[in-house]
């Protein structure tokens, strides 16, 4: 951190938003004075206090605890789920405390792997979570506890992990996360993530609100003037501190880059949730016919979102839905491509010709799970059609693609969005055929080229 100046406008903005943003039928009662004075922290420090707690503890502590200790001697509210944060004189040893149980816990773990591995042959696979449990193990009976109270969940600082600036890693560790000990480069990276986390759940109003909002629409601009790299990584970012539109629109992008099932599956898995997203146009234009084609290819232990919406959505969408899927088993039904008529008119005319070719109509062979198809030709017969091998059509159909590619690309300049959050044309993927022929290398092409633009 290097000086104290820089922990105080970034924790007077956190107790700010954390006051906002309180919701008094969620929520615990705030302190009276952290409602007068806006500030989850206490007063601050001095240099005798924090000497005193390293000669308590025979350690300097690293410089981000330091400073903070100094503009603040202990926090309320460190993230949603610890309350409280030790100041200079209650900064402990975890092994001292009774918190130590965090450590006897892992020691347990220990324990337990050992007496299982006792009773066979070791994999390597075992042998490397045998040696991370006890590293973590180790990790934790030496830690500094940082926090004094928290829904199953602490934070630490580890005195022997210690980077060039002098800084302490940190670890946050909740019991009811399935996961092990979370490291953090310092005290201030630590601090940082449950600040984040606070965004994420919380969604304050608020300096930060805005801030991430008014980045994402600068992404979005620059995602459809054709910038990939960049407007992914601050829809990544943004999407950290819970603004859901970040990862609508990134998972478009990332739709054309390909596996375009996992991404889908994602996004829409807690759509019902999300009532906005499914009544606007974007879910009837794109994301329905995708997540009909999703369902159609889903395996048996896929994460499958569509049954999901049919069975928890409001009932306009789950109407939305069933409209679609009936118009779906009529003869002649073909998806429609949102981004226009001109566009749909295009793009229909590739993937008609493209479709009507032999090459597409060669089954796939079965795989392990679908049993086993054996074809027999009599002796004498007409001789088999090549295209009748799957490879072979593969190798056609390839070839087609190539062939046509152009024609699609040209036809892309008459794409145009649905609505603002519309930045990519994800619905070509509900086809088949087009699903083949926009390859990942294809889809970064797509995404590269200015969009629904005059």
């Amino acid at each position: 951190m290097g000086e104290r100046t820089a922990w105080r406008p970034f924790l007077e903005q956190w107790s700010e938003e954390w006051v906002v943003g309180h919701d008094p039928e969620r929520d615990g009662p705030l302190a009276e004075e952290v409602v007068r004075d806006t500030w989850l922290g206490f007063a601050p420090a001095d240099e005798t206090d924090i000497a005193g707690a390293e000669a308590r503890l025979g350690r300097r502590l690293p410089p981000s605890l330091r400073e903070f200790l100094l503009v603040t001697d202990g926090w309320r509210d460190a993230g949603n789920f610890v309350y409280r944060l030790a100041g200079s004189a209650e900064l402990e040893w975890l092994r001292d405390t009774d918190d130590r149980h965090w450590i006897e816990a892992w020691e347990d773990l220990v324990e337990d792997e050992g007496d299982e591995d006792s009773g066979g042959e070791e994999g390597d696979d075992e042998d490397d979570e045998d040696a991370f449990t006890l590293q973590e193990a180790k990790i934790l009976a030496r830690s500094l506890r940082l926090s004094l109270e928290g829904d199953s969940a602490i934070m630490l600082l580890d005195p022997e992990d210690v980077d060039e600036d002098g800084e302490w890693a940190g670890y946050w560790l909740a019991s009811w996360s399935g996961e092990g000990p979370q490291r953090y480069g310092s005290f201030h990276a630590l601090m940082h993530r449950q600040w984040v986390s606070f965004h994420a759940l919380r969604k304050p109003p608020g300096a930060t609100r805005d801030h991430w909002d008014a980045e994402v629409e600068r992404a979005r601009r620059e995602a459809l003037a054709g910038a990939v790299d960049e407007p992914l990584a601050l829809f990544a970012r943004a999407n950290e501190y819970g603004r859901e539109r970040a990862e609508l629109l990134s998972t478009q992008m990332n739709v054309m880059l390909g596996d375009w099932r996992r991404h889908i599956a994602r996004l829409m898995w807690h759509a019902p949730q999300r009532e906005g997203l499914l009544t606007g146009p974007l879910f009837a234009a794109e994301l329905l016919p995708l997540l009909v084609e999703h369902e159609r290819l889903a395996h048996p232990y896929d994460l499958r979102p569509l049954p999901r919406l049919k069975e928890h959505a409001p009932e306009p969408v789950r109407e939305l839905v069933a409209a679609y899927e009936a118009r779906g088993t009529q003869p002649g039904f073909r998806v429609t491509f949102g981004g226009g008529a001109e566009f749909d008119a295009a793009v229909r005319a590739v993937a008609d010709r493209l479709a009507a070719h032999p090459a597409f109509r060669v089954p796939e062979p079965p795989t392990a799970t679908d049993g086993y198809v054996v074809t027999l030709y009599a002796d004498g017969g007409p001789a088999p059609d090549p295209l009748s091998d799957p490879a072979t059509a593969r190798t056609a159909r390839a070839a087609l693609c190539d062939e046509a590619w152009p024609e699609l690309r040209e036809a892309l300049r008459l794409w145009r969005p649905v609505c603002e959050d519309h930045i990519a044309p994800i619905s070509l993927l509900a086809d088949p055929v087009l699903a083949e022929l926009i390859t990942p290398a294809r889809g970064r092409e797509i995404l590269a080229m200015p969009r629904g633009v005059g």
